[in-house]
C-alpha cells in the first residue's frame, strides 16, 4: 500500500476541507467584526464562572495570548489536541518555529509520547485537530508512513483503563417496566415516558429530543412547540403515524431532520405517549422546547434536560433492578429490537436516519450487545437469519461483507 492510501485510510470519515470552508464562510473581515461575529455565534444563556481545568495549562507565550471567552475562535471539538500538542512541545522545548509547520517526526514523537496513556480514539482526534490547524494556515501536514505505523503501535499500548464496559441497551423489556412505573399523571413523568418511547421507536437521539442541559435550549437546534400541532396520517392498514421536523442534527446540521413516529399495538406506543405529554402539558409557550412540562410549584414550564431525563429514567429502572443506562440506548435498543422484529434493513436505516455505510457500522455494534438483549423470545436461528439479512444488506449497496462479521 502506498503512503497516500495509508494516509487516506487513517483520514477516512475526516472531511478536513469541509470543516475548514464552513470555519472560514463566517470569518468577518476586520478583527473587530471577527470577535463580534464569534461573540453573536456564542450562545450566552446564564453567566458562567471560568473553571481552571487540571492538566490544561500551557507556559505563556506571546503567540499564545490569553483571550476571555467569547472572544475565542471555537474549532470544533479540536483543541484538546492543540493543547496537548502545545503541551508536549514546550516540555522538549520545541521552538515555535518549528510547530507551525510540524514535522512528521515531532508529530510521531507526540503521538509515541502519549502511548500507553490515551485511547486510539483520543489520539485520532487531537491528530484530526493538529491536521485541521495546518490546513487552517495554511501549510502541509505530514502524511508519510512513520505517522501511521506510530498510530498503528499505540492502538496495541491502549491502556485498559481506556475501555468502557459495555452497557446493555434498552429492551422492550426495559422499556415496559419504565411505562409501567411512570405515573402518567404526572407532568414531568408523561414527558419523560414521551421521549423515551419516541427515541427508542423512531432511533433517535436522546439529543434530538431535549436540550443538553438547564438554559441551554438553542431554537435553531433544537424543535419546539411551534411545529404543533402534529399532523396525524391514516396508512392503509388503519395505522396511525405522525411526523416531527427537527432543526438540527449531527450529520445534517442546519438542514435537520424528520422524524418519523409510528403508532404501535403496545403500551410502549410512540405516538400515544407523545400526543398524552402534549395533553397533558397544554397550554405552554409555542416557542418552548417540545418536550417541556408545567410545573405546578412555580406555577409555570419547566424545559426537560438531558440530566433529568436520564436520572427519571435510572431511579424507575434501578428500583426494578436494572442497571442505570445511558441517553445512546434507546436508539441502539431500537434498532435491535426492530431487526429483531423483521423490519428490513433498508427501512430501519432510513427510520434512523443512517446512510448505507454508517448502518452497516452500527450494525457491527450491535452484535456486539446482541447476547445482552436477547430473550427467550428471540431464537438462536432468528439471528442467525439476520446475520444473513445484514450480508445481503451489504451485497446490495456494494459494501464489504467482512464489515457485518464480528
Amino acid at each position: 500500500m502506498q503512503e497516500n492510501d495509508l494516509y487516506r485510510e487513517f483520514m477516512k470519515g475526516v472531511d478536513v476541507q469541509a470543516a475548514t470552508d464552513e470555519f472560514w464562510a463566517g470569518v468577518a473581515s476586520t478583527p473587530t467584526a471577527l470577535r463580534k461575529s464569534v461573540a453573536q455565534s456564542l450562545q450566552v444563556s446564564r453567566p458562567r464562572t471560568p473553571r481552571f481545568r487540571p492538566g490544561s495549562s500551557i507556559i505563556p507565550s506571546v503567540h499564545r495570548p490569553p483571550v476571555v471567552a467569547s472572544d475565542r475562535l471555537l474549532v470544533c471539538n479540536y483543541g484538546a489536541g492543540l493543547l496537548r500538542f502545545t503541551q508536549f512541545c514546550d516540555s522538549i522545548n520545541v521552538p515555535e518555529s518549528e510547530r507551525m509547520p510540524a514535522s512528521e517526526v515531532l508529530v510521531a514523537q507526540f503521538a509515541a509520547a502519549h502511548a500507553g496513556s490515551a485511547s486510539a480514539k483520543t489520539l485520532n482526534n487531537w491528530l484530526c485537530g493538529l491536521q485541521f490547524w495546518h490546513v487552517i494556515n495554511g501549510t502541509l501536514w505530514p502524511s508519510a508512513s512513520l505517522l501511521h505505523h506510530t498510530r498503528r503501535g499505540f492502538s496495541k499500548m491502549v491502556p485498559p483503563s481506556s475501555h468502557r464496559a459495555k452497557r446493555p441497551p434498552v429492551t422492550i423489556e426495559a422499556l415496559s417496566i419504565l411505562f409501567d412505573n411512570l405515573d402518567q399523571t404526572s407532568h414531568l413523568d408523561s414527558a419523560v415516558s414521551a421521549v423515551a418511547m419516541v427515541a427508542f421507536w423512531s432511533c433517535c437521539r436522546l439529543g434530538e429530543l431535549v436540550i443538553p442541559s438547564m438554559g441551554l435550549f438553542d431554537p435553531l437546534k433544537h424543535v419546539d412547540r411551534s411545529i404543533l400541532p402534529l399532523h396525524i396520517s391514516i396508512l392503509q392498514n388503519s395505522t396511525r403515524s405522525t411526523s416531527i421536523h427537527i432543526p438540527w442534527t449531527k450529520t445534517t446540521k442546519e438542514r435537520g431532520a424528520d422524524i418519523s413516529i409510528t403508532a404501535r399495538p403496545h403500551c410502549t406506543c410512540p405516538l400515544a405517549a407523545l400526543e398524552h405529554h402534549l395533553f397533558i402539558n397544554s397550554s405552554i409557550p409555542i416557542r418552548a422546547p417540545l418536550f417541556s412540562y408545567r410545573d405546578t410549584s412555580l406555577d409555570g414550564w419547566v424545559t426537560l434536560s438531558r440530566p433529568v431525563f436520564i436520572k427519571r429514567c435510572s431511579d424507575v429502572w434501578e428500583a426494578q433492578g436494572f442497571p442505570a443506562l445511558l441517553g445512546h440506548a434507546f436508539r441502539i435498543g431500537g434498532a435491535t429490537e426492530l431487526l429483531l422484529e423483521g423490519v428490513h434493513p433498508d427501512i430501519l436505516a432510513t427510520q434512523g436516519r443512517w446512510n448505507s455505510r454508517s448502518f452497516l457500522d452500527y450494525w457491527c455494534r450491535i452484535e456486539t450487545i446482541l447476547p445482552l438483549f436477547l430473550s427467550a423470545s428471540f431464537s438462536t436461528q432468528r439471528f442467525i437469519e439476520l446475520d444473513s439479512i445484514m450480508d445481503s444488506f451489504a451485497q446490495n449497496h456494494h459494501l464489504p461483507r467482512q464489515a457485518t462479521s464480528t
